[in-house]
């Protein structure tokens, strides 16, 4: 698995990403989590068309305060706009790139044709990351299994997977019309691997336990995205790492009283947004059941 920072490769491993999720992943999370084991972080999904029209939120989103290794989640289904921004884009210490949004599950996102809307269609995927790759910067996709059970039985996702020369893949194992209690299918992973023609396949989706890490990795997988779980405890993936033997030697992993005590006072010294902090003392500690995206 590599992640590149410009055209140099840095890193050759598998993988423990952190998710992008909505109201929770700023730089102050991203950091915790960093610091806990987490290889890769991604911003909060944002319009690119927001940026454009200098939407203080969505600058805020990819606005970062310190080097932990991120990329930038965009949502977008236009070259011209997506020409606009990146063109005028100045990358910042700890950027590793993009990451194209074909995932979002939002009816209204799919029905302006982004999102998970965009896993059928994988000529204008492509044409979006030739665009970031010609400014120089990594461009990753991360798509559902398309949006219903239609297009995922006749296997939508493998044309985005085989037809996308990104610089990797992120695979959410499920598609967008499901609910947050059904349960991810795996099974998809080995022939996603086999269409990705040596690209790395990130498997997202439920990823809670080392047992599951282990049965991804045995099906080729470059690495684990984590969501919901890193939102319950963000060591999760130091934990995970010293159960697999990923870390040597093993990491001390800190205890949630001990993570808010360090949230907090990175949020502080970040000048982190209040409502960021409000939702994390929220639900640290306590078992995640809704879906987050």
């Amino acid at each position: 698995m590599y992640i590149f920072r410009g055209p140099d490769v840095y890193m050759a491993l598998f993988l423990f990403m952190l998710a992008p999720l909505e109201g929770y992943s700023d730089g102050v999370f991203r950091t915790v989590c960093f610091s806990h084991g987490a290889d890769l972080t991604f911003t909060e999904m944002a319009h690119v068309g927001s940026f454009l029209r200098n939407n203080k939120p969505a600058l805020a989103k990819i606005t970062v305060n310190d080097s932990t290794p991120v990329q930038i989640q965009l949502l977008t289904g236009r070259e011209d706009q997506l020409e606009s921004f990146i063109g005028g884009f100045k990358p910042f210490p700890g950027f590793m790139g993009f990451n194209l949004n074909l995932s979002c599950p939002s009816r209204d996102v799919i029905q302006q044709g982004k999102g998970a809307a965009m896993v059928k269609r994988a000529a204008k995927t492509q044409r979006l990351v030739s665009l970031i790759q010609r400014h120089g910067y990594p461009a990753s996709v991360k798509l559902r299994l398309g949006t219903n059970e239609f297009e995922k039985t006749n296997k939508v996702y493998l044309n985005s997977v085989g037809g996308v020369e990104a610089d990797f893949f992120i695979v959410h194992a499920k598609t967008a019309a499901q609910e947050s209690g059904e349960f991810e299918d795996y099974s998809v992973f080995p022939e996603c691997v086999e269409a990705a023609g040596g690209r790395p396949v990130i498997a997202n989706g439920g990823v809670d336990s080392a047992e599951k890490v282990r049965v991804l990795r045995g099906m080729g997988v470059g690495g684990v995205m984590i969501g919901r779980a890193a939102m319950s405890n963000p060591a999760i993936f130091d934990a995970l790492k010293n159960e697999l033997g990923f870390n040597e030697p093993r990491r001390t992993v800190p205890d949630i009283d001990e993570l808010k005590r360090e949230y907090v006072s990175l949020h502080t010294r970040l000048c982190g947004q209040e409502r960021y902090r409000e939702n994390f003392l929220r639900v640290v500690g306590k078992k995640i059941g809704s879906e987050i995206y």
